[in-house]
């Protein structure tokens, strides 16, 4: 049996600009639990297009499907793969009406329906959404999950356990994904260079991969038993994060703003944010985060010059002689905020999100990010590449990153 995994989403348009959320958590949790991922598709609700992205290995494929006749088109074409045929699941049937009394909600009529399981199928209950369901031929595994609520809870408490105790015999695989802000994908490459591509050698993959504002360093350790494995990722792992050094600001799960709140909860202090062109996506970050009120004391949203005056004090003759996008206003706009919010921490964000408002001077992608600490205020500009969306995330991931800074540096 080959040790891989393919994901299949159900039920959104193809196409290159269709979000997939749910499909990267599935293959982030897989990877994370030690399988590789060697595919993921997204299908309209089309059973000749999900047949042909059933592939013919002895791996595991998840499907995610949507609700209604997404989930008929993974049935049907499911039971059909393995040659069975579909069949009332008991467990599935109660599993959906728990749901539904726990939403307070009359059981669909079409709930029958919906139960109806190529037989064999095991049900995968889970408690905030739609229930989930496995099957096995001989090498062949299928895993079906709803694109709803429950999916966090179908990947921790089903899926995960699934995967590895399918994958068990083919030994202990770890993975450890550090997280580096601040540089530059090349420039890792470059650090990393005698890593990569080693594995025979050094006994674990290691791989980088981009994203939007950081940069990942995935270390796959493989062994016989957990003790061998777990000195394989050990051996890797200490000069990895060596050759990183302040850049890596993570491990797995943690992002930037979690980190961002516990050097701020070590040190005791607490901030405030002032946004422009991000639209307020650093404080919805920042909040996110459960804990959160303990360190965030406030945020402003200041779209307009108007706005960047009379709400936090920017000068009129600044944003005449500068313009908004500039240094001197982000950094204005950081002492306005922590003087107005009584925090020895401020975070400003000024910049063109695009895809119009750039100039020659200050083309798209240009943003300010100014940081205040104990009266200490500095700015720097940034350029980032991408659509309104990515330009909006490079800037809070800069911004953090900055704060992150300046507090390792406190003690």
């Amino acid at each position: 049996m080959t040790a891989v995994a393919h994901v299949v989403t159900v039920g959104a348009a193809p196409g290159a600009a269709v979000a997939d959320p749910e499909g990267a958590a599935v293959a982030a949790a897989l990877v994370e639990a030690g399988v590789p991922v060697t595919s993921r598709v997204v299908l309209d609700e089309d059973e000749a297009a999900l047949e042909r992205a059933l592939t013919p290995d002895d791996g595991l494929t998840v499907v995610i499907a949507g609700g209604g006749s997404a989930g008929d088109v993974v049935r049907r074409v499911l039971a059909r793969a393995v040659g069975a045929r579909l069949v009332l699941s008991e467990r599935f049937l109660a599993a959906l009406e728990e749901r539904y009394r726990r939403l307070d909600r009359p059981v669909p009529r079409r709930a029958e329906r919906l139960a109806l399981l190529p037989q064999g199928a095991v049900t995968w209950p889970v408690g905030d959404g739609e229930p989930g369901w496995s099957l096995e031929r001989g090498a062949r595994a299928f895993a079906v999950l709803a694109r709803d609520a429950g999916l966090p809870a179908a990947l921790a408490e089903h899926l995960v356990p699934f995967a590895r105790a399918r994958f068990a015999r083919h030994g202990v695989v770890l993975v450890r994904t550090l997280r580096a802000a601040g540089v530059a994908l090349g420039e890792v490459e470059e650090r990393l260079a005698e890593w990569l591509g080693a594995a025979d050698r050094k006994g674990t993959d290691v791989a980088v991969v981009p994203g939007d504002g950081e940069v990942w360093v995935r270390l796959r350790a493989r062994g016989a038993t957990m003790a061998e494995a777990s000195s394989a990722l050990s051996r890797v792992e200490s000069p990895v994060l060596k050759a990183l050094g302040d850049d890596c600001y993570g491990r797995d799960a943690e992002s930037l703003e979690l980190v961002v709140g516990r050097l701020l909860l070590e040190r005791r202090l607490t901030l405030a944010v002032a946004e422009s062109c991000t639209g307020g996506l650093l404080g919805h970050r920042l909040t996110n985060v459960p804990g959160s009120s303990a360190y965030f004391e406030r945020g402003v949203l200041v779209y307009s010059n108007r706005a960047k005056e009379q709400l936090l004090g920017v000068p009129a003759e600044i944003l005449r002689v500068h313009g908004a996008v500039s240094a001197p206003c982000a950094e204005a706009m950081a002492r306005g905020i922590c003087e107005r919010a009584g925090t020895p921490c401020g975070l400003a964000i000024t910049g063109v999100a695009g895809p119009d408002g750039g100039t020659a001077a200050k083309p798209v992608g240009t943003v300010f990010v100014a940081l205040a600490v104990a009266s200490e205020v500095t700015s720097r500009r940034f350029r980032f590449l991408g659509d309104r969306a990515s330009v909006k995330w490079q800037s809070t991931q800069a911004a953090f990153d900055m704060l992150r800074r300046a507090l390792k540096g406190r003690t």
